[in-house]
This record gives C-alpha cells, sequence and structure tokens, in this order.
C-alpha cells in the first residue's frame, strides 16, 4: 500500500481543487465497483455491494483534499500574494518551494532579506501578507499572464523514504485514508459499503456534510491522518501520539465525541486480533465526522488515524508500519459490521 500512498501523495488536491486526485480515485475504483457518482460539491461516492445486503447503512470516509495556497494579488513587481487554504503554519512555509496552477509553475515563498529585517521583526513570525511567491516573472504584466487570480498553488516536493521505516512527503493527511479505502475498494466485502471521498475537509469539513447527508448512514467510519508532536520539544502531555505505535483510534477529538460502543469494539478488535494501536493522548483535531456525526438524525462515527509528523506542512513524515494495521483493522471492523447491521430489504438506490 505504501506505492499507492506515494501516488496519491503527488498529486495536487488543495481544498476546491480536488479534480487530480478524483479522476484518479474514480479511474481505479470504478471496476470495482457497483455505483460512482460525484455530488455537487465534488465529493465521490462509491457503493460496492458485499456478501451482506446492508445497503448503505455503513459510510466508510476519507478527504482528497490538502492544504495549499491561494493567489490573491499579482504585484506590479511579478510577484504573487497569496491566503493560506487550510491551516498552515505560516513558519514551515518561509522560502519553500511550490508548484503554481495544473501547469505546475515553480515558484518559492519568500520574504525581505534577513539583513532588511529589524530586530524587533526578528522574534516574531512574519504575517501572511509580508510573504509572496516568487515564479521569477520578470513584470506583474507577465505574471498576470501566465497565474491568474484565484490560482491554487502546492508544495512542491516527493515522496521520500528515510531512516528506520519513515515517510517524507506532503498531503498524507489525508491521502493515507484514501489508500485504505481504495485498498478495500478492490477486495471482496463483507457487507455493502458506501465510500465517500470528500472534498474541502481542510477549510471545514463541508464536502463531508453532502456526502453524508445523501448517503444517510447508520454507521460511518472515517479514515484519517493526526497529528502526531511526539517530537522532544513537546511537553509529554501534549504528545497527541507517534508513528510507529500502529493505528490511532480516538475517543474524542476538538469536533468529535467518537460514539463508544465502536470505539470499544475497535480497541476490542486490536486486543483480540494482537494489532498494536495507540489512542490520542491530548484532544486535538478534527476531522470529517464531525459533520457526518450532525447529519439528519444523527450518525454513530468512529475514526482511524494514522499517526503523522509536521501535519500540514510541506514534509509531513508516517511510519509505513502502521499502513497494513490500519487497513487490518478496517477489514476488521467490516467484519464485525456485517454482524451487527441489519439487511436492507430495499437495497441500496
Amino acid at each position: 500500500m505504501t506505492e499507492l500512498v506515494k501516488t496519491l501523495c503527488m498529486l495536487d488536491g488543495v481544498s476546491g481543487f480536488e479534480d487530480r486526485v478524483r479522476d484518479f480515485i474514480r479511474e481505479q475504483a470504478e471496476p470495482f465497483a457497483d455505483s460512482v457518482r460525484e455530488d455537487a460539491m465534488g465529493s465521490l461516492i462509491v457503493f460496492k455491494r458485499g456478501a451482506r445486503r446492508t445497503g448503505d447503512r455503513l459510510l466508510l470516509a476519507a478527504h482528497m483534499d490538502e492544504v495549499g495556497l491561494i493567489v490573491t494579488e499579482v504585484t506590479d513587481e511579478g510577484y504573487l500574494r497569496f491566503r493560506f487554504v487550510g491551516g498552515v503554519d505560516r513558519r514551515v512555509a518561509i522560502g519553500k518551494p511550490v508548484l503554481v496552477g495544473p501547469e505546475h509553475i515553480p515558484g518559492v515563498i519568500g520574504m525581505k532579506a534577513v539583513h532588511l529585517v529589524k530586530a524587533a521583526e526578528r522574534s516574531s513570525v512574519p504575517r501572511v501578507d509580508e510573504l509572496y511567491i516568487d515564479i521569477g516573472a520578470p513584470s506583474g504584466e507577465a505574471a498576470r499572464a501566465r497565474v491568474p487570480l484565484g490560482s491554487y498553488a502546492v508544495f512542491s516536493g516527493g515522496c521520500v523514504e528515510f531512516g528506520s521505516g519513515l515517510l517524507k512527503a506532503k498531503a498524507l493527511d489525508d491521502r493515507i485514508g484514501c489508500a485504505v479505502l481504495l485498498t478495500l475498494l478492490k477486495e471482496p466485502l463483507p457487507l455493502d459499503c458506501t465510500f465517500a471521498f470528500t472534498v474541502q475537509e481542510e477549510v471545514g469539513t463541508r464536502g463531508a456534510f453532502g456526502a453524508a447527508f445523501s448517503v444517510t448512514p447508520q454507521v460511518a467510519l472515517v479514515l484519517e491522518g493526526t497529528t502526531a508532536a511526539d517530537c522532544a520539544t513537546v511537553p509529554a502531555h501534549k504528545r497527541v501520539c507517534a508513528p510507529g505505535k500502529g493505528p490511532v483510534i480516538p475517543f474524542m477529538d476538538g469536533g468529535t465525541v467518537y460514539d463508544r460502543g465502536l470505539y470499544e469494539t475497535l480497541t476490542g478488535l486490536c486486543r483480540t486480533h494482537g494489532i498494536p494501536w495507540q489512542t490520542k493522548e491530548y484532544v486535538s483535531g478534527g476531522t470529517d465526522a464531525r459533520t457526518i456525526q450532525r447529519t439528519k438524525a444523527g450518525v454513530r462515527a468512529a475514526g482511524i488515524s494514522a499517526a503523522v509528523r509536521y501535519l500540514h506542512s510541506p514534509s509531513s513524515v508516517a511510519d509505513v508500519g502502521d499502513l497494513e494495521p490500519m487497513l487490518r483493522l478496517t477489514r476488521l471492523f467490516l467484519n464485525a459490521m456485517a454482524g451487527e447491521l441489519e439487511e436492507d430489504g430495499y437495497g441500496a438506490v
């Protein structure tokens, strides 16, 4: 599954511009699916029948989008002013290479030179309006001819395996979840499953609302990447989780109190089948579960995440050893739901 994660991470998918990720997933999913549709916001909804006909009672979700940048102004000198799309720490962006628009125009995020920075400024993080993208344009006219306002930009950089089984890439949040769902789609399933590859999670879990509303599941499982914060400078009580210690099963985060029964099902499966697992030891972050959980009359929601260092940065880091346990646990969860959810006498639409 590592190669699939790498392929997905190399695709552009800034929130609102998920086309390339969606096209790839559609191409991969269609030969194995009973139905594939794209909703009004751009989420991809895939239905596949399983051995037990439970219709649309179970929803599996992962978001396609990633954090990035959007161009808001072109200066007369040819520099691109921008705003961040999603939660990006300004400190990790300075000096980083980016690719602008679908043509992948190379650029770099710049700011004024250090010898021009006043002493009082050196202890503070530059504001976003002090940053710009330099694409090497000789003038504003030349830059505007290549880059329309509203163009997206993604962080540049390849997928690199390093150290003891670690993987560095952009967009590990949440191409890992997408890879798990795509892998499951290609396998025989123990029950009917609806797979939602959602859009605009990074700007407020927006796509998940329409996707879940149209499906109306009873149970939802959200596959995600979550912040690890296991670095040496982080106090022990604020270290959320750590790569290499297995799937993360949250009981709560910043947007959701997860269904207690489903949480116990997941943790019980890990104990029974010898799967290493961890939970969030510091409540933080949020996922599509917060929106899915509140849909219509409510949905029982659970989550499985991969621990990712340096989340929302150009160089996120995960442990490849966590991928297969995450996939295995999801398979076991489907088997458990096949024995719990009632059959649908009408079938899925």
